[in-house]
């Protein structure tokens, strides 16, 4: 049998873990400087917490995970005579991995109300499954780093969203443009369109227009039904560039101009602090899920072309879908996979790993091989990441390893080096040799 794995998922070398866990641990650690609290959650999720959260289209994208033991004992068996896996789907399966990080930590407040204080503010770094087509920057089994706050209604904390997307790039280094639009905005388009029933089918589409351009998303929302004058209307208006030219379209619709004044607060807690990076309003921006009700976020890389790498808003309600009614809440989310990969093709990755093998230790015999597992240890305990090759076996076969694992630099330990207690240091990179106390190794080293 040949060994794959499931397409959409990926196998990731030492070399590639560590370059993620520097994205990781940079995203955690601005989390943490704004006072964000690591939780949790379950892969697997009930399927009746998931489905209704994201949408038609992101419905169809939810792993299912069937029932144990004898799933078929109990399926539907009409449904499966008649091949409709929908209905089918229902006696098959209760539970499915988790689509988002958002939903679930909708779940886990409900559920934990009475052991958190409010407002909570919530990060999450784990992993999460959809079953979309594989492409480059899109995956089925990728990261998510989310970033909650649930229990306050306050503009505030859009505005601290952004200075986080903006913080965490500038660390990393990409240039990135960070949108924002209102879905009470769209909700204002869609009122004065006279296609307020449409509204999902309508956002639906407009949140395509980066894929498909203006004339697909007119084509996709004739085929959703929209009339060709509500599209018209619409396409005028997403064409504006500015808040203060919207104003006098969306004057009619109280959702509207309710949406225009959640964005002129916000700006004006962002214009207390100094971005790094592009902020801009765009109103074609919609976020397809359909849980949001407020502010709304994309970030794109300016220099790459890829797909967003981070993205979110506010949720109005979305506890109360599990009996929690009127905790409103807001959160972004950072694309782990596709900053790894935008990061790879602008080479900005440190070229430094702290995390990797500092000095690897070769023994000449079986008496300086316990010798030098002593002084490991030692090396160690001070701090150093270091590996002593497991045999004394010829020094042309440990020096290949070490090469191979590219350590800066080795020790070589024989007889001479443990009569005079002094040890050979090398450096990989000049080849050049010193003898030294182990104490004068430990301050070199500790200083690379």
């Amino acid at each position: 049998m040949k060994p794959s794995i499931p397409k959409g998922t990926r196998d990731f070398t030492p070399e590639q873990v560590a370059k993620r866990n520097y994205i990781f641990e940079t995203i955690r650690e601005v989390f943490i400087k704004y006072g964000y609290q690591p939780i949790e959650t379950s892969a697997m999720e009930n399927l009746a917490t998931l489905t209704g959260k994201y949408g038609t289209e992101g419905d169809k994208l939810l792993f299912k995970v069937l029932n144990n033991g004898d799933f078929l004992a109990k399926a539907d068996k009409e449904a499966l005579a008649a091949l409709d896996s929908a209905k089918a789907v229902k006696s098959l399966a209760k539970r499915g991995l988790r689509y988002d990080l958002t939903v679930p930590f909708a779940r886990f407040v409900v559920m934990h109300r009475n052991d958190i204080t409010f407002p909570f503010k919530r990060y999450q770094i784990q992993p999460v499954w959809r079953a979309d087509r594989p492409q480059k920057g899109r995956y089925q089994e990728f990261y998510q780093c989310d970033v909650d706050v649930v229990g306050s209604n306050s503009l505030m904390y859009e505005a601290e969203l952004v200075l986080i997307y903006d913080e965490v790039f500038t660390r990393l280094n990409i240039p990135v443009t960070i949108k924002y639009n209102n879905r009470k905005i769209l909700e204002g388009i869609a009122e004065v369109a006279g296609i307020s029933e449409q509204f999902v089918e309508m956002t639906t589409s407009i949140d395509k227009l980066d894929k498909i351009g203006m004339e697909g998303v007119r084509t996709d929302m004739e085929n959703r039904g929209i009339s060709t004058d509500a599209i018209d209307k619409i396409a005028g208006i997403l064409s504006i560039g500015s808040i203060d030219e919207m104003r006098p379209l969306l004057s009619s619709s109280d959702a509207g101009r309710k949406g225009i004044e959640e964005l002129e607060e916000m700006s004006q807690y962002l214009g207390t602090a100094t971005a790094h990076n592009t902020v801009q309003f765009d109103c074609t921006l919609a976020r397809g899920l359909s849980y949001y009700t407020g502010c709304i976020f994309e970030v794109t890389a300016d220099n790459v072309k890829m797909g967003s790498i981070g993205g979110g808003g506010r949720y109005d309600d979305l506890t109360g879908t599990f009996g929690m009614k009127d905790v409103s809440g807001v959160g972004v989310s950072f694309g782990a996979e596709r900053i790894y990969d935008v990061m790879q093709e602008l080479d900005l990755f440190p070229k430094s790993d702290k995390s990797a093998l500092k000095v690897l230790l070769i023994a000449y015999d079986k008496d300086s091989h316990h010798y030098a597992f002593s002084v490991t240890i030692k090396l160690r305990e001070a701090g150093i990441n270091a590996d002593l090759y497991p045999t004394p076996t010829k020094i042309q076969k440990q020096m290949k390893y070490a090469n191979a694992r590219k350590v800066p630099f080795t020790i070589h330990i024989g007889g001479n080096e443990m009569e005079r207690g002094k040890l050979t240091l090398k450096d990989m990179n000049t080849g050049v040799q010193s003898s030294l106390s182990l104490e004068e190794i430990i301050n070199q080293l500790g200083d690379h």
